[in-house]
């Protein structure tokens, strides 16, 4: 149960702050997904991105049926905790964390490449890249404390600019393709890139891309995230839901395309590894576009980017706080400062883990294999919390088949009664084999992931045993 009295965010947002925000965090991940699925996948990242986007469609509506029966912050913890109970609830909750820990590391590890078109050691240098990271996790740390946060204006005005610009490189590349006399844009080039020997990827190496790609959607928290802050969720969610399965499946499958007619697959999993987009803006033909592209790329692309780095602030800190409200995490996180009102103690702790994460970077000059570290990471903590997404909805429906569902998902079938959503149970066993997929392949995710499950299950057993025990331990400070 939530602590003390009710808290009630302001409802005051619409469609385009809430697809500006969710676009700003699922499609900031275009800037490195693309390149660590390619560093698995090769030729066939197209494919792997197409078909996790289809995974993508089934959880995002998933989102939307449960984010408007629920309409508050925690996103499948949420669901979790009605769908099953409160502990459920926080092993989902803290899967979350994990992935919004890692949403900012790995968007601020992906700035300094970016930028490094102004200032080449920027991407060459490792520890440098990773300074500079860890100072961006900082400023924003410090910026959230005290309370300031970029505008809905700066969010919708980056997700336009941002769209309208991959909109641009995609009709571009096509033009180039479809162009008789241009060799490196070419569907020649194209086919030999995805299908070429050496190009096309083991049927092992396909799956695991696909799991690797499920990264390039693990943004749609936000919206759910942002419910209990809208006006009418009921109708505005599910809009901006499919607004934005729309424009980052097309984007996504676009670029990849466009990226692979110009570059081969391990030019882009090497040189262009962390930056692959700026790779595609680097390869066109003639001088004039590339000095539009370029230096246009780095800029929106750091910007993108560090917005997501802060939505992953905010909704570390969100999520954090909600957790304390309902006793899933030590009152201490439910501490807001005195002059700023702001949850200050879950920023400074989690941007700790997040500085943490990065830390490896300054001790290695391989900043590849930490890239691919992260993105496993990522998954493997946005995968789970998705699972729980999908079993809550069918918890739902089962122990509460007439609670009001202002979103309700069609295609059902009917077991002992009860209506089944058929796009959940199929999220559901597809995001199970992913995420099965990512611990068996990947090692450091198996360990860190299952360590940062253990701990948090450690730490909560022992905090519920504790405030039963010290009743003043429950109280919010």
């Amino acid at each position: 149960m939530r602590r003390g009295a009710p808290r009630h965010l302001r409802r005051v947002l619409g469609v385009p702050a809430l697809y500006s925000a969710g676009y700003g965090n699922v499609g900031s991940s275009i800037y490195y997904a693309l390149g660590i699925v390619v560093l698995v996948a090769l030729g066939a990242a197209p494919i792997a991105l197409f078909a996790a986007g289809i995974l993508f469609v089934f959880t995002a509506l998933t989102y939307s049926e449960g984010a408007t029966m629920y309409p508050e912050a925690g996103g499948s913890a949420s669901f979790a905790r009605h769908g099953f109970n409160e502990h459920v609830g926080f092993v989902a909750g803290w899967a979350l964390l994990l992935s919004y820990i890692v949403t900012i590391s790995i968007s601020a590890f992906t700035i300094s490449p970016y930028l490094g078109f102004f200032w080449e050691p920027l991407k060459t240098d490792p520890m440098l890249g990773t300074v500079v990271s860890i100072g961006i996790v900082l400023f924003l740390m410090i910026i959230n404390i005290i309370g300031v946060r970029e505008t809905a204006f700066v969010n919708i005005g980056a997700a336009v600019l941002d769209v309208l610009v991959q909109v641009l490189i995609i009709t571009i590349g096509v033009i180039l393709i479809l162009s008789p006399g241009v060799i490196a844009f070419s569907i020649s080039n194209l086919l030999g890139n995805m299908f070429g020997e050496g190009n096309f990827p083991a049927l092992g190496n396909l799956v695991f891309g696909i799991a690797l790609a499920a990264l390039a959607y693990t943004g749609v928290e936000t919206v759910s995230q942002m419910s209990e802050e809208t006006r009418l969720p009921q109708i505005r969610v599910p809009r901006a839901m499919v607004l934005m399965m729309g424009t980052v499946l097309f984007l996504f499958t676009g670029i990849s395309l466009v990226g692979l007619s110009a570059l081969s697959p391990h030019t882009l999993a090497t040189e262009w590894a962390r930056d692959p987009v700026a790779g595609i803006a680097s390869a066109f033909p003639y001088e004039v576009l590339r000095n539009i592209f370029e230096p246009l790329v780095a800029i929106l692309a750091a910007t993108i980017l560090l917005i997501a780095t802060n939505a992953g602030l905010m909704g570390v800190s969100r999520l954090a706080f909600s957790m304390g409200s309902y006793r899933q995490l030590p009152s201490i996180f439910n501490r807001v400062h005195r002059r700023f009102r702001t949850p200050y103690v879950a920023i400074i702790v989690f941007t700790g883990v997040a500085i943490l994460i990065l830390v490896p970077g300054l001790l290695t000059g391989d900043i590849v294999s930490i890239f691919a570290n992260l993105g496993g990471l990522y998954t493997f903590g946005s995968l789970l919390s998705f699972a729980f997404a999908h079993a809550a909805i069918i918890a739902l429906r089962i122990k509460r088949p007439d609670l009001k569902r202002p979103f309700r998902l069609r295609l059902n079938i009917t077991i002992r009664g009860r209506d089944i959503p058929v796009t959940a149970l199929i999220g559901f066993a597809a995001t199970v084999a992913i995420w099965l997929v990512i611990v068996v392949e990947q090692e450091f995710s198996r360990y860190a992931g299952f360590g940062w499950m253990a701990f948090g299950l450690a730490a909560y057993i022992g905090w519920r045993w504790w405030s039963e025990n010290h009743p003043r331990a429950g109280e919010t400070s």
